[in-house]
């Protein structure tokens, strides 16, 4: 069974609790790492300055504490392969709504491929496929 890595446990420790429930049960299924939940000031510009933010310091999701939103990758990382990610995300998409329906989270789940979450992914103007965050 795969498991969180040191680094990836303590970056979920900084997300939101429906994110951490989220992702412990993800990780019993399909291998991933966490690379960010909450997010700095610096770091927030830096990422807002090169593109990989639409939103400057403190509007963005990662912003609070605990963090609205949290960066999430399968592993083993493979940036070449897109659509692993799309099938990530509608895993963990799936995994969110059945943890609802079940009362142990409170809120739905948003993909940073799919800002309007509806089954339009094409109309997508930024994507940012390890970002998922809590509305």
């Amino acid at each position: 069974m795969p498991k969180f890595s040191e680094k990836s446990i303590k970056q979920l420790q900084t997300c939101d609790i429906d994110l951490q429930i989220l992702f412990k049960e993800v990780i019993k299924y399909f291998d991933c790492s966490v690379v960010e939940g909450y997010r700095n000031e610096k770091d927030q510009n830096k990422a807002f300055e090169e593109g990989k933010s639409q939103l400057p310091f403190p509007k963005g999701n990662h912003n609070t504490f605990p963090s609205k939103a949290v960066d999430v990758y399968p592993y083993p990382i493979d940036f070449e392969d897109s659509k692993r990610f799309y099938y990530f995300a509608g895993f963990v998409k799936g995994m969110a709504a059945l943890l609802k329906a079940q009362g142990k989270i409170r809120n739905s789940i948003k993909w940073g491929g799919n800002w309007s979450d509806d089954t339009h992914v094409k109309y997508n103007n930024f994507n940012d496929l390890v970002h998922f965050e809590i509305y």
